[in-house]
């Protein structure tokens, strides 16, 4: 979370002036590669195993998509779950994040993969994006 700067870079640097951040009431996804390249630098993929007993073979697979972002940003995580058309929104307990979550495997392999998955982005994010997301095809 950027919280500003610690007191070594305020000694280090005595002229910066902080910058307020706009806020941003109501931002509309324009472009799907915006979602790429957001989701290449902000995103996580968690891949589980546990122990369980009520499948066959003694152990579950779980998969999770994860973007999180000061709460400040919770509208974005809204708008987020609206375009890609899954997931959930949650407050993490300190209040201080905003958390848009996917954890349902049909929704991350038929809207979050697909989505983003764009090569040719300036920065090649899509690509490394893709990299990330293709340990999930087996």
């Amino acid at each position: 979370m950027n919280k500003g700067l610690s007191d070594g870079l305020k000694a280090a640097f005595p002229g910066s002036i902080q910058v307020r951040r706009p806020n941003v009431e109501d931002p509309v996804i324009k472009d799907p590669n915006w979602v790429a390249g957001f989701a290449t630098g902000e995103s996580c993929f968690f891949i589980s195993i546990t122990k369980s007993q009520r499948v066959s073979v003694g152990a579950q697979v779980r998969l999770r998509f994860e973007i999180g972002q000061h709460s400040r940003d919770a509208k974005l995580m809204e708008i987020l779950m609206g375009f890609l058309g899954c997931g959930l929104y949650y407050s993490r307990s300190n209040k201080e994040a905003a958390m848009f979550v996917v954890t349902n495997f049909s929704d991350i392999t038929t809207k979050i993969i697909p989505a983003p998955i764009s090569p040719s982005l300036p920065s090649g994010g899509g690509g490394r994006f893709y990299g990330r997301s293709k340990n999930i095809r087996f």
